[in-house]
Parts: structure tokens; C-alpha cells; sequence
């Protein structure tokens, strides 16, 4: 497995053709399967996260083949990663998710519902008016850490309450190319500490991904030892 840093060449932020290519979350999504895509049946076989560093897009990435600079746009930096772990061990991490619950209606027919809407929801159901709501912090403080919380067991690590942030939640809605119907995304932002409970199955977290839409930039949890 190979981790990666792939930043914008300041040269190329000049260029008519990086913007227009991303002019759309669907755009920018294609842009970056092209640094790892080597054939048009190649499946998605990485997770990535795009930040902000400096005004420049800044793509991390993790996958078991090395991204290829095809447009020459990009500055990459990629080493092997194999990080070891052992139980009870503490790391420091962060990680951009898409945080929903599958449930079924009547017609068996599986249904996503973001868990910030559906907190809101429940609020409504209790006949509470909106000036007696939390703050909107609050709300997807919680309703994101219960998330990322009931992950844990399944993914080989434990999250303590206090020691996690949830915010920066976002709502975004876009069109595939050619596409009919919009998409609808929501993220949170996590930032924290968390403790390894079963080393193989974090492993298995960290290179597959944590929640849903990882092909828009969600899942990919980073870490380093805690208290550097």
C-alpha cells in the first residue's frame, strides 16, 4: 500500500484548464480518478481527501498502485505504508466522512438518511420549536460522534467521548456528467483520538475506508501516534 501527497504545482493554478476541469464536484472527482486509473473497466481501488493548503488543492491518497502524473499539473510525493499497530495502542486522527444510516421502508426498498437531518427530525417529532434546539454545533457534535462511535466495533478501534471533534458538516448537491438526477453529499469532519481494539481489522479500516461515498474524497482516516 502506498500513501500520498499530490499537491497543485503553483504554475499550473494559472492555467484556463485546471478550473475548468474543476468546475463541478463531479469534474474535480473525475480529475483525481485519473491520477489512479490506468484503463476504463480499472475499479476504484483508493480513498483520498482534497484540503485547502495555501489557497491550492491538496489531494492525500492511499491505494496499492503509485498515482501517475498524467496532466503534469501536480506535485507527488508517495512512500510504502504499512503502519503497525497493536491493541490498546492511542493514535491521533482525522478523517472526512459521510455519515448515514441505512433502513428499510415498507417495500424492503434501503434508504440513507444523514444523521444530522435525522437528529433534526426527531427534534421536530418532539414538538420542540427551533428556538429550543441545541446549537447547530451541538447537534452534529453528537449525532456525528454517535456515528463514528458505532463504527468502532466493526472497524477494530474505540472512540471516547471528549476526546473526538465532529464538525465542519456540509451539504452539497451535483449532477454526473450526462447524468439525470443530482447527488446529494454530506460530510463531517473528525479530528481526535481514538484506541486500536483489533489491530487487523483497523488495518483493514485504514486501507478500505470508513462509511460510505468514498469515491467522492470520504473514508480515508489518517493517523499518527498520539501526543505527537
Amino acid at each position: 500500500m502506498y500513501l500520498s501527497r499530490i499537491r497543485l504545482r503553483p504554475d499550473a493554478a494559472g492555467k484556463r484548464e485546471f478550473w475548468q476541469a474543476m468546475g463541478s464536484e463531479y469534474q474535480a472527482h473525475h480529475m483525481v480518478w485519473d491520477l489512479f486509473t490506468d484503463g476504463p473497466e480499472r475499479e476504484r481501488d483508493f480513498l483520498y481527501r482534497v484540503e485547502d493548503v495555501d489557497g491550492l488543492p491538496t489531494i492525500y491518497a492511499t491505494c496499492r498502485r503509485e498515482p501517475v502524473n498524467r496532466g503534469g499539473m501536480w506535485t507527488i510525493e508517495t512512500k510504502p505504508y504499512d503502519p503497525i499497530l497493536r491493541s490498546g495502542q492511542q493514535l491521533a486522527f482525522v478523517l472526512r466522512a459521510n455519515p448515514v444510516r441505512t433502513k428499510c421502508d415498507e417495500k424492503g426498498k434501503h434508504h440513507r438518511h444523514d444523521v444530522v437531518m435525522e437528529a433534526k427530525t426527531r427534534l421536530k417529532q418532539q414538538g420542540r420549536s427551533r428556538e429550543e434546539w441545541p446549537p447547530e454545533p451541538e447537534i452534529v457534535g453528537q449525532a456525528g460522534f454517535a456515528w463514528l462511535a458505532t463504527r468502532g466495533e466493526a472497524n477494530g478501534f474505540s472512540v471516547a467521548e471528549g476526546d473526538v471533534r465532529a464538525d465542519g458538516y456540509t451539504q452539497r448537491r451535483f449532477r454526473k456528467r450526462k447524468g439525470r438526477h443530482d447527488i446529494s453529499l454530506s460530510t463531517i469532519d473528525y479530528t481526535g483520538i481514538l484506541t486500536v481494539t483489533d489491530p487487523d481489522l483497523f488495518k483493514v479500516a485504514l486501507f478500505g475506508g470508513i462509511g460510505p461515498a468514498k469515491g467522492f474524497g470520504c473514508g480515508l482516516m489518517m493517523v499518527r501516534p498520539a501526543g505527537r
